[in-house]
């Protein structure tokens, strides 16, 4: 055998030695767990940015969402500016689609400032902005809490960058108006969209519906709710939801129930939050017996109740004195694993043992100190 092929031999069995030695790129899922395993921010922040070296990671939005979301929880707002800023570097950038997930990012941080430096900069990184961007910030406004921007920006930017508003971003101004509570320029901007040729959709009039109803305004909502009607826009579940809390607010529960009948009877399921609504205004009405009605029809929807159905009932139920049907709601706390307070739960317990309803007491206080998802350190009076 010449030399030549010895040497060719030596080295491909070298290189498939050395490849075979290498590990495996580790998947994006495995990356994924990884990350929302690591407790230590400082080590998740770091393993972040090192996987943000591959592209596929870099597509992954909801990764990034969730970390996110863990940093300004935490309230590691540095954290989270580290993070994102390390995400300028790639050239992922110049595409709008991701410099406004890192906007957006910023935004649900409640780092406004951030979110708009990102914005100032895209120009300069050949990024274009478009409505897209423009929409972007206008979020990161709401976001932040920063509502008095949001008119400023709709105002200013769109001339600023030769773009024409559009429908999410009348929708976006809308909720910033709600939510600062000035209701007449909320519902003012319908006006100036019909002026521009921009067409209303149901998340338009849920914005002010929610608004309108949810502040007491029950007359103002219900001509809102005739102007829906007449630009043939369909209510959906969350636009008579608005209407269901409305009327429970006005102490007007009957109403509210002959309303959820002719959903049914119309094929329109209720979920449940038309349930709680009901549950609230039969609970502010002092009505125990409905209340507790509308929890069995919810149960019986196949309707989850959340906590705060049971935040409303519960207390309620031992104002009224009825403990026994308090317990019973604290043992479905358990059975579906729902969170809940040991403020709201204590009371309970008390009211068992002053009722002479000893064993259920201590049964509560055992679910509550021994359940597998979380603590309350429930006490029996004597063991004070």
């Amino acid at each position: 055998m010449s030399f030549c092929r010895l040497l060719r031999r030596a080295f491909s069995t070298a290189t498939a030695t050395a490849t075979a030695t290498q590990p495996k790129p580790k998947s994006i899922r495995a990356i994924s767990e990884d990350l929302y395993r690591e407790r230590n921010l400082k080590l998740l922040v770091r393993k972040f940015k090192e996987s943000s070296e591959i592209y596929r990671f870099r597509t992954k939005s909801p990764i990034y969402e969730e970390t996110v979301r863990r940093l300004a929880t935490a309230k590691r707002f540095n954290a989270i500016e580290e993070m994102l800023e390390h995400q300028k570097k790639y050239p992922d950038f110049a595409d709008e689609g991701f410099a406004v997930r890192i906007l957006s990012l910023y935004g649900k941080a409640g780092m406004f400032d951030n979110a708009q430096k990102v914005f100032d900069e895209m120009p300069e990184r050949n990024c274009s902005r478009t409505v897209l961007s423009f929409n972007a910030l206008m979020g990161a406004c709401v976001n932040s809490k920063r509502f008095d921007m949001a008119e400023k920006i709709f105002k200013e930017v769109p001339e600023k960058l030769s773009v024409e508003p559009d429908l999410v971003s009348y929708n976006i101004l809308i909720k910033a108006f709600c939510k600062m509570g000035s209701f007449d320029s909320a519902v003012s901007v319908l006006e100036t969209m019909k002026k521009k040729g921009v067409k209303p959709d149901v998340i338009t009039f849920n914005t002010i519906l929610d608004c309108l109803y949810g502040n007491q305004r029950f007359s103002d909502a219900e001509k809102i709710w005739g102007v829906m009607v007449e630009k043939n826009v369909v209510p959906d579940i969350r636009s008579y939801n608005a209407k269901l809390m409305g009327l429970a607010l006005e102490k007007r529960s009957k109403e509210g129930a002959e309303l959820v009948e002719e959903l049914r009877s119309s094929g329109v399921e209720p979920d449940v939050f038309s349930f709680n609504a009901l549950i609230k205004g039969f609970v502010g009405e002092g009505n125990l017996e409905e209340a507790k009605r509308w929890y069995g029809e919810l149960v019986k929807s196949g309707c989850a109740p959340d906590k705060w159905t049971f935040e409303t009932l519960v207390p309620f139920a031992c104002e009224k004195g009825d403990v026994e049907y308090g317990f019973e709601l604290c043992k479905d706390i358990f059975q579906r694993r729902r969170l809940a307070s040991a403020a709201m739960l204590q009371p309970v317990v008390d009211g068992l043992v002053k009722a002479s309803m000893i064993e259920q007491a201590k049964e509560l206080v055992r679910l509550g100190n021994t359940n597998c998802y979380k603590r309350f350190n429930l006490k029996l009076p004597a063991d004070e």
